[in-house]
């Protein structure tokens, strides 16, 4: 039986149940975000505090807090997950020739796509030299596995784009490394800070995989459906990159000849010249209702993953993250 969801508590009321750990991590982001290099700085200072959720820090900071974590490692774990996480988007938008991103220019719009890159790169050994630090090897394998899993996903991604004969399970495998690996690593990692037993931290682990999953199909899912100005980006990003996203791919499966050939020609050329019409086809196919339900199936994974861990508000935090995934609008 899926779960009911309720009540919801916003993403503010969540963040609330680790405030403290949250302004912590902001420290740390802004100590080692430093570099005697002014354009690192720059960089980094932009794309960092450019107005992002910041759910995979808080995802950490409430796993290791459920598992009962007493320490301060999980603050520094918490601000490495936000680093990588940013070191992608820097990367993403250059490879997709991004120019908006959470209502702003994109960095590499406002610095140049070979800063953005080599500013990525910095923000990615600095979170590896961050997990030095920490000195738990277990932690150091699980983050090392999912930046090249991250990595991978990128690639496919990029194979993907223009070829209108993607599959469902092409693109799940997709975003399933490229996005929800670094949830399944961060909620992992607040375990294993914590000593949790083996049992709990593979429980956190399906949870991170299947909230992370969620997240992004509706994210994909959005980009057909929200007010361009509070999503925070071009509607159409992905048709006009050429993304065979699920809505896009579903309506293919489900959609007249007409329709069909329409979406796999804006597939294969990119561009938004057909943007409202393929708009409404996939409203009108199911391709979003579809993407929906697929999303919300994730959610109730993550949701029952939640079982074995101790009841706390740590864990009703987690369990309000789930519903965030799938409820938002932007």
């Amino acid at each position: 039986m899926p779960y009911s969801f309720g009540r919801f508590m916003t993403l503010e009321q969540i963040r609330e149940l680790v405030a403290a750990d949250f302004e912590a991590v902001d420290r740390v982001i802004k100590r080692r975000l430093h570099s005697q290099v002014a354009l690192v700085d720059q960089v980094a200072t932009y794309i960092i505090y450019a107005g992002g959720k910041r759910l995979r820090p808080l995802l950490v900071l409430l796993a290791a807090r459920a598992c009962g974590h007493g320490g301060e490692q999980h603050v520094d774990a918490a601000a490495i997950i936000e680093f990588i996480h940013t070191a992608t988007l820097l990367h993403d938008d250059v490879v997709d020739g991004s120019s908006l991103r959470r209502g702003r220019k994109t960095a590499n719009e406002v610095f140049g796509n070979p800063a953005s890159v080599l500013v990525g790169d910095f923000l990615y050994s600095r979170s590896f030299q961050m997990m030095v630090t920490l000195n738990r090897m277990p932690i150091m394998e699980i983050i090392a596995d999912a930046t090249n899993a991250i990595s991978e996903g990128e690639v496919l991604q990029l194979m993907n784009a223009h070829d209108p004969n993607t599959t469902e399970a092409r693109y799940i495998d997709v975003i399933q490394r490229k996005t929800a690996r670094l949830f399944q690593a961060g909620a992992q990692i607040g375990a294993v800070l914590s000593d949790a037993p083996p049992h709990i931290e593979e429980s956190l682990a399906r949870y991170g995989r299947h909230i992370g999953t969620a997240f992004q199909l509706v994210d994909d899912a959005l980009d057909y459906q929200a007010d361009e100005a509070s999503l925070g980006k071009h509607l159409g990003d992905d048709l006009a990159e050429g993304k065979p996203t699920l809505p896009l791919i579903y309506a293919m499966q489900h959609g007249s000849e007409t329709q069909r050939e329409m979406i796999r020609h804006a597939i294969e050329n990119g561009g938004l010249g057909q943007l409202d019409e393929i708009t409404r086809a996939v409203a009108s196919l199911g391709g979003l209702a579809y993407t929906a339900r697929l999303a919300q199936s994730e959610a109730d994974q993550a949701l029952a993953a939640l079982a074995p861990l101790p009841e706390t508000v740590f864990k009703e935090g987690l369990s309000e993250l789930a519903k965030f995934a799938v409820a938002r609008k932007h």
